[in-house]
């Protein structure tokens, strides 16, 4: 079954057909800047343009980078704080047409990592996944099964939100080499191994392409390693979460 996944995020709205038994893209990814101030009309009609591009009619999911709860969008870290208390699924179903069935954007990609990447070896135990980007997403895994919102990227270290000291942003802001960034990644990834003692962690996001220019500053004991799918896994985890969403339960 082929479903239209979106990865919203605080630079980029980004799409693409997504085979959800295989996990494969089946169309090449389709970009569009976040509108400035991402106000939750204009991010509702880029969502729409995106759904012309493919012209589909359908489920569409919908990875956003806040807390969602039921479709309740409940933070605003790169979005407009507007988006506080608005009904993710509502406003965008009403200006696509499309049912849309919206998560946490971090735990859509761990969504896709344990069914279709490197999580599929770790089904037993804990496994932690962080994207990093404009800003750091987090979704931890127990025996498979996901922990939503957990937003480990607005734990203070040192006095900050992780994000706010080591996101992808912020090394290209402060224009940071690889080995002062890693060594402050790595002090959030010793902070959650002390509170989660996790079987694995998953590095994601587009900065996961680089990997072995800053993993070799990490001082945890937790087996570390880039994610499988790399910057396609929200658009895959969000797909797969529309299909399990739009089923029929029983």
């Amino acid at each position: 079954m082929e479903i239209l996944g979106l990865d919203i995020g605080g630079s980029g709205i980004k799409g693409a057909m997504v085979d959800t038994v295989s996990g494969k893209l089946m169309t090449d990814r389709y970009r569009i800047d976040t509108p400035e101030g991402a106000e939750p009309s204009d991010v509702a009609k880029t969502v729409h343009q995106i759904c012309q591009y493919f012209h589909y009619s359908g489920p569409v999911g919908v990875g956003f980078p806040a807390i969602v709860q039921h479709g309740i969008v409940l933070s605003a870290a790169n979005v407009s704080k507007n988006w506080i208390g608005q009904n993710l699924n509502v406003l965008l179903s009403q200006e696509t047409g499309n049912q849309i069935f919206s998560l946490n954007d971090a735990d859509a990609a761990g969504i896709a990592e344990m069914k279709f990447g490197v999580g599929q070896e770790y089904l037993k135990g804990v496994v932690i996944l962080i994207t990093i980007g404009t800003g750091i997403g987090s979704a931890i895994f127990t025996d498979g099964v996901l922990v939503p919102n957990t937003e480990f990227g607005h734990m203070k270290i040192r006095g900050k939100d992780a994000e706010d000291r080591a996101s992808d942003a912020v090394r290209q802001e402060n224009d940071l080499s690889w080995k002062k960034w890693g060594e402050r990644f790595n002090e959030i990834l010793v902070t959650l191994e002390a509170l989660f003692s996790p079987d694995l962690f998953v590095i994601g996001g587009g900065i996961s392409k680089k990997f072995e220019k800053y993993a070799k500053y990490f001082t945890v004991q937790t087996k570390t390693i880039p994610a499988l799918l790399l910057n396609q896994a929200g658009i895959v985890g969000a797909a797969i979460y529309a299909k399990e969403q739009s089923e029929p339960s029983g």
